[in-house]
């Protein structure tokens, strides 16, 4: 007799309370020891008394919901995502940094240096130092007012553009030159827009400058020109690449070759690789991010990003100047981190961030905007 399909519940509360808690005593046998979850280790945990029979039967229910999974005939059950999503979303008890662990990571981040680039990378380490995960950081481009512009020539038809911040940030790109560049046309071209971009952000002054070059009012010759424009466009990203793009920093990726026993695993393990190697859909992943009042989670396939290894992403964003979103931080690891720790270390890590980024006292503690929301 073929079994009839039973609906996945949409919450918690349309679980019977003994279902109830079943269902979380898997997830969370699960989360803490990777293997499969049996029905005799399940009855000898449960506040009332119920025989192995009759937790394997509420079980095959939860199976048919499509909340858990058999891996093989004779195995005990797994979550599956949709059961993941499901616990996190109703049944998971976040748990709280300790104050140690609050002046450790305020610590950690207030002693690296104060450039953007410096203070995330260290908040991705630390990330991954203290989940076990990768530390995942996408930081922004910047868009700030801006203190200095040069070029300098590297090899025939390539000069590095380097860009200064007024806050002290520095970012460089290199650009491809037009054929027949000279060392004067590259200081025209850095007189030029130092001239017009002190004080101003590079897509306040962009318009203004392609207009005057496009007019002829610029006072440059075509070599030079054409040198700002190619700068321009590669900052702004208008060219093939997207060099504007948002910059990923991952560290800890070793991490996640711990603890690595079956074939499936080291596979799902190389296409995260791949997809951290390659940066696919950045963009996709930082606006996600921006749109979340709090801590956002992704699990397996619910993120296209990460979706072929099958691994989960806790982000946040950060704030920088004048509390505006400028970035996401996070962690990615296997489906079953521990989440109730992860969750707020990413939390508080993010702020810790913020203030630091906008000039605050990293231990400038306000209450807690924690708050979990999903895809």
């Amino acid at each position: 007799m073929t079994p009839v399909a039973v609906k996945t519940p949409s919450t918690v509360t349309e679980l019977s309370e003994r279902s109830r808690e079943i269902f979380r005593h898997v997830v969370e046998t699960y989360l803490e020891s990777g293997e499969p979850v049996g029905s005799r280790t399940i009855s000898q945990h449960l506040a009332s008394a119920l025989s192995a029979a009759s937790v394997r039967n509420v079980m095959s229910d939860l199976e048919r919901m499509g909340l858990l999974v058999a891996p093989h005939t004779s195995a005990g059950r797994l979550p599956t995502e949709k059961g993941l999503r499901l616990f996190i979303d109703g049944l998971l008890e976040l748990g709280d940094l300790s104050e140690d662990e609050r002046i450790s990571i305020e610590a950690r981040l207030a002693t690296s240096s104060r450039s953007m680039e410096d203070v995330l990378a260290q908040a991705s380490s630390l990330l991954s130092g203290l989940s076990s995960c990768a530390g995942l950081v996408v930081a922004p481009k910047i868009d700030e007012a801006l203190k200095h512009v040069e070029f300098i020539a590297l090899n025939p038809g390539r000069a590095l553009v380097i860009l200064v911040s007024a806050s002290g940030q520095v970012e460089n790109r290199v650009i491809d030159l037009p054929a027949g560049t000279t060392p004067s046309a590259l200081t025209e071209a850095s007189n030029y827009l130092n001239a017009r971009l002190a004080g101003r952000t590079l897509e306040e002054a962009k318009s203004a400058i392609l207009g005057e070059i496009k007019t002829q009012k610029a006072e440059l010759d075509a070599l030079a020109a054409r040198v700002v424009e190619a700068g321009l466009a590669t900052w702004s990203g208008a060219q093939a690449g997207d060099a504007a793009a948002p910059s990923l920093i991952v560290r800890g990726q070793s991490k996640l070759l711990e603890d690595l026993d079956a074939v499936k695993d080291i596979e799902r393990i190389r296409l995260l690789f791949d997809d951290l190697e390659t940066k696919r859909e950045l963009i996709e992943l930082m606006s996600l991010a921006r749109d979340a009042n709090g801590v956002r989670i992704f699990i397996g396939s619910e993120n296209k990003l990460f979706s072929l290894s099958g691994s989960s992403v806790v982000i946040a964003p950060y704030s920088g100047k004048e509390n505006r979103i400028v970035g996401v931080i996070g962690v990615i690891g296997p489906t079953r981190i521990n989440y109730a720790r992860v969750i707020p270390m990413v939390d508080y890590t993010a702020r810790v961030v913020g203030r630091l980024l906008s000039g605050e006292d990293p231990a400038q503690r306000g209450a807690s905007t924690l708050r979990k929301t999903h895809a």
